[in-house]
């Protein structure tokens, strides 16, 4: 089967079979391996890319489910000449990753975070990142990067 979308604002097609989970038509047709496979059953989030401007978990939904979408991979945060995303950036400052395993579903679930809830309080930020497993840093960092990538995407905004 042919799927259309747009990954990180180029037109892509993929042939796959009906049951191809989209992680895997991004990983192993399109080449964006940014997007890890972890658990493979939606309960770590390595896999998080946003489709239409919302986080999801892309090892829990099919390819064929999004024809048309807009999917933005992790490697699609930053700009074009390497210039890193507000919230990468804020990741890189305050140590907010270790093994980076975690980090691209991490970075994304953020993004949408941020994007929906500029103003996330310490405990908003905890709770949209719920769905994100770090086996490494303890989550202290990584609260204090959403936190600062935050403020930076505010401030562009």
């Amino acid at each position: 089967m042919q799927v259309q979308f747009k990954v990180n604002g180029r037109a892509a097609t993929v042939d796959v079979e009906p049951n191809t989970l989209l992680v895997h038509a991004l990983r192993e047709h399109l080449k964006m391996t940014g997007t890890h496979v972890g658990c493979d059953t939606a309960q770590c989030g390595a896999c998080t890319v946003i489709v239409n401007g919302r986080s999801i978990k892309a090892c829990n939904t099919l390819a064929v489910q999004h024809p048309g979408a807009e999917i933005t991979t992790v490697e699609g945060l930053a700009q074009a000449d390497g210039t890193l995303h507000p919230m990468q950036a804020a990741f890189k400052e305050c140590h907010g990753l270790q093994c980076g395993f975690c980090t691209p579903g991490m970075l994304m679930s953020a993004v949408d975070l941020c994007a929906r809830n500029p103003n996330a309080s310490e405990a908003e930020i905890r709770e949209g990142l719920e769905g994100n497993i770090c086996r490494c840093t303890g989550y202290q960092n990584i609260v204090r990067a959403v936190q600062m990538g935050q403020q930076s995407m505010s401030a562009k905004a």
